[in-house]
């Protein structure tokens, strides 16, 4: 018998696999978008912490959880109109995975503590939810962030990498400036933290 953290697990990864939108992995296998973040996510916390508590793993996996079902464009332009989008994501996230994991036999306290670290209730306070704001950013910088910078306005990206670095413990600024970068991106942190 799959024990709760299994359970839960599998189902977060059955919504995550559910994501219609498809990536391509380095080495050319295609995966939902949404189950390699989440993967991502999960390989960097192992990086962070060697052995990282139940809940804060089942945290990280969920982050994203069906992201793609309420899309950015549904919210105003702008940042109140992108900081509301991402605040509702982080509480439908939550509310889902917590269900998940009464649904597999966690106590209630359990599910709305991890929905709290999903929630990213108490950055710079909280432990759990520093461990996962720091795995939120190195995914961000090693995989996503070359695209990215390529579609917004230097001085807009300049304050994008200085408010991703403010977030982040000193642990996983060591481990960011170790990534493998191209010269355009390495040069865009090296501005930006010239000049934080």
């Amino acid at each position: 018998m799959p024990s709760a953290f299994e359970q839960t697990l599998t189902a977060i990864d059955a919504l995550h696999a559910q994501d219609p939108r498809q990536t391509t992995l380095a080495d050319g296998t295609p995966l939902p978008q949404e189950l390699a973040y989440a993967q991502r996510m999960s390989h960097w916390l192992a990086q962070l912490q060697s052995a990282p508590a139940e809940l804060l793993r089942l945290a990280v996996r969920a982050q994203h959880l069906q992201r793609w079902l309420v899309p950015r464009s549904d919210y105003p332009e702008g940042r109140i109109g992108y900081l509301t989008w991402r605040r509702d994501q982080g509480e439908r996230a939550g509310d889902t995975t917590a269900q998940l994991m009464r649904d597999a036999g966690y106590s209630a306290a359990d599910a709305e503590r991890t929905a709290t670290i999903i929630r990213k209730k108490g950055l710079g306070r909280d432990a759990d939810v520093q461990a996962l704001e720091d795995c939120a950013c190195l995914v961000f910088l090693e995989n996503y962030f070359a695209d990215f910078s390529r579609k917004v306005e230097h001085d807009h990206m300049m304050r994008i990498v200085q408010k991703t670095w403010g977030k982040m413990s000193p642990q996983a600024h060591a481990l960011a400036l170790a990534l493998p970068m191209n010269a355009t991106s390495a040069a865009l942190v090296k501005e930006a933290l010239g000049s934080a």
